[in-house]
């Protein structure tokens, strides 16, 4: 018999054993530098340090008080935020004292260094009320009709052969006119060839649906645009701040940058609120006339969500296309009303480019952490929680890129595969993910032609995909026991600025 502290000495060293163990494919060197195992063209898992808000390790501003408001007895609010939000641009935060806002409409914050702010996520601090039966985003943030224009004259093509999509160096036809601090995109065109390669030209169709339902993958829609900072040029060479993430492959079209332009607003943030939406009771899982999402970043830069709790909506917080380094941070999403079924409960969604979500949490959503379609990345979910999930986190449909789960809790599944006929044809929904030290009771990582997945010290039980079981498997190391660094975010961004960095991330 193992006396009691015996036993625990056991257990300690048993743990310690374990935290102990290091991923072949990240490790730290004996200079305390992280290494990297590539595989035989190059490619390794890519550097996620760069997503978030200022590019990372730049903590959030505190933006001075511009407006204060105080809740009123009775009426609509929204008019009266909306003016406050509109005469703010460009001074600071308005501030909305503790108490109940009642909003039947959106909330729009259209001009940079504006933030909403309020006096408290709980119960008891600051609760926008999103009234009415109107299916709508509660809290937009971004520039009105703004798009990313290419400036003509500046494309170059990409003259390497093979680009890793974990380099950060290629080779132009020319670097005229190109100088460091450009922001630049690397367009990645889609083929026929890579469609093919793939196998998203012969997607099956979803069982019992009509004939054509399931619609195949085209080359005219797949093409990514990855913006980039040029960090150096040297010669033909140009250095960039972070991965593009997808090889650039002169099989399948090659690739080419370009100078661009794109009119976000920047400094934006919404912080320390409770948004509640208004739903008919006993409804809790059929009501959809009601608001949908609780904040939606669209055109922006350097733009933050934090401490907000978002109750009732189907979506909490939700980046598109156009924003750019983005944090979500300490935020909650809870008790969602809607059906459970396709397009609803996602609880963090990203789409847009360096986004970071940190710490935080779901309760009964579908998709907890989740990405969309053609998702450039880098992205990265770190330290989140959800229970009572009705379905899985993970890249959701169509070829997003480049994110890191980073110590996910997922009480349901976590999920990385060719989706094939699911929605109206989801097929491959990423690559270059990467699960590190994650959780879930069911995991699937699979392999898609061309790229690569990995989980590396996530504990659950590995399974083969629901839609394409035959898929060959992405990388799995460590299973059941996490590694060493704990975090593969923190510890990139530590190694890239020094660990003071790290303190910009706490609470």
């Amino acid at each position: 018999m193992i006396r009691p502290l015996r036993r625990a000495a056991v257990w300690l060293c048993l743990i310690s054993a374990l935290a102990a163990a290091e991923s072949a494919w990240v490790r730290v060197g004996a200079d305390g530098r992280l290494t990297y195992r590539g595989d035989e063209r190059g490619n390794t898992i890519p550097d996620f340090s760069r997503a978030g808000y200022g590019g990372g390790g730049v903590r959030l501003p505190a933006a001075a008080v511009a407006i204060t408001l105080a809740p009123q007895v009775a009426g609509d609010d929204g008019e009266r935020i909306q003016a406050a939000l509109d005469q703010a641009s460009g001074r600071g935060a308005v501030l909305l004292q503790r108490g109940t806002y009642r909003v039947a409409g959106t909330l729009k914050i259209r001009g940079s260094g504006v933030v909403l702010r309020g006096e408290g996520a709980g119960e008891d601090g600051t609760v926008i009320l999103a009234t009415g039966k109107t299916q709508r985003t509660l809290i937009e943030v971004g520039a009105e009709g703004a798009r990313r224009e290419e400036v003509p004259g500046t494309r170059r093509a990409i003259m390497d052969v093979y680009v890793p999509w974990s380099a950060k160096v290629f080779t132009v036809q020319s670097t005229d006119g190109l100088r460091a601090g450009d922001r630049i995109v690397v367009h990645r065109p889609a083929t026929p060839e890579w469609i093919r390669e793939l196998g998203m030209d012969r997607i099956r169709n979803r069982p019992g649906a009509p004939a054509g339902e399931t619609r195949q993958w085209s080359a005219a829609g797949f093409s990514m645009e990855f913006e980039r900072t040029i960090t150096a040029i040297a010669g033909s060479r140009v250095m960039l701040d972070a991965p593009v993430m997808q090889a650039i492959d002169a099989n399948f079209g090659g690739g080419a940058i370009y100078r661009h332009t794109f009119p976000r607003i920047v400094g934006c943030g919404v912080e320390r609120l409770r948004l509640v939406s208004e739903y008919e009771k006993g409804r809790e899982t059929s009501d959809e006339e009601h608001a949908w999402i609780g904040i939606e970043l669209g055109a922006v830069e350097n733009a933050w969500v934090r401490d907000v709790t978002a109750v009732h909506f189907s979506h909490a917080v939700q980046t598109d296309r156009g924003a750019i380094f983005t944090t979500v941070q300490d935020c909650a999403h809870l008790e969602p009303v809607s059906q459970i079924t396709g397009s609803r409960r996602y609880s963090f969604h990203l789409q847009g480019h360096y986004g970071l979500v940190l710490r935080c949490t779901a309760r009964g959503s579908r998709h907890a952490f989740v990405t969309g379609s053609r998702v450039p990345g880098p992205n990265v979910f770190l330290d989140g929680t959800a229970t009572g999930s009705h379905s899985d986190s993970g890249p959701h449909h169509r070829w997003a890129v480049g994110t890191l789960y980073d110590n996910i809790a997922d009480d349901r599944q976590l999920r990385v595969q060719d989706r094939q006929w699911a929605g109206s044809g989801h097929g491959w929904a990423g690559a270059q993910q990467v699960l590190w030290n994650c959780t879930s009771p069911i995991l699937v990582v699979q392999q898609p032609p061309t790229a690569q997945n990995w989980a590396i010290g996530c504990v659950g039980k590995f399974v083969a995909g629901d839609y394409s079981p035959n898929a060959p498997r992405g990388i799995m190391e460590a299973t059941g026991a996490p590694v060493t660094p704990r975090s593969l975010y923190l510890t990139q961004l530590a190694q890239r600025l020094g660990p003071a960095a790290l303190e910009s991330l706490r609470k």
